[in-house]
């Protein structure tokens, strides 16, 4: 199986949620499924129903996160020596070629994305078009408003 790239932000990320569904959500729901059959008869039980419906959802995210740590391929920014290539884990400083707008994104994995943070999954449409691109090219984009051109101003590993 292919190694995913992971920021060394994003897998610990990864892992404080792994801790928290093992050592407090699983024994909650465990405890939550108890209750609900002491209260006798589980076929009208809607808390034992929730109970277990929740469990599932646990164990799921459980085994999703455990399945992408064990192929994850862990990359601090900030070791890079990329010379001056934007690559994953970079922060991309980046001007609108007809706005003259300059906006910032670091290059993560898919767990980590959030735009609002400046976080871009490694698979979007920007992503794709900057990599391997250096200081002083432009970067086209096919967005859903139409083809955008950007100029990278600064390439960080931070």
């Amino acid at each position: 199986m292919a190694s995913i790239p992971v920021t060394k932000r994003g897998a610990d990320k990864l892992k404080k949620e792994l801790h928290e569904l093992k050592t407090k959500e699983r024994p909650a729901v465990i405890n939550a499924i108890a209750e609900a059959r002491a209260q006798g008869d589980l076929s009208e039980n809607a808390d034992y129903d929730a109970a277990k419906e929740r469990q599932g959802f646990i164990e799921g995210r459980i085994a999703e996160i455990e399945g992408k740590l064990s192929i994850a391929q862990i990359i601090d920014p900030s070791a890079l020596d990329a010379g001056g290539r934007v690559v994953f884990g970079a922060t991309v400083e980046l001007e609108e070629q007809n706005s003259g707008e300059q906006v910032t994104y670091q290059i993560v994995g898919e767990d980590e994305a959030d735009l609002k943070l400046g976080l871009i999954n490694i698979s979007s449409p920007i992503a794709r078009a900057l990599i391997g691109k250096e200081e002083g090219d432009v970067a086209d984009v096919q967005a859903p408003g139409g083809l955008k051109s950007y100029e990278i101003i600064g390439v960080r590993y931070e």
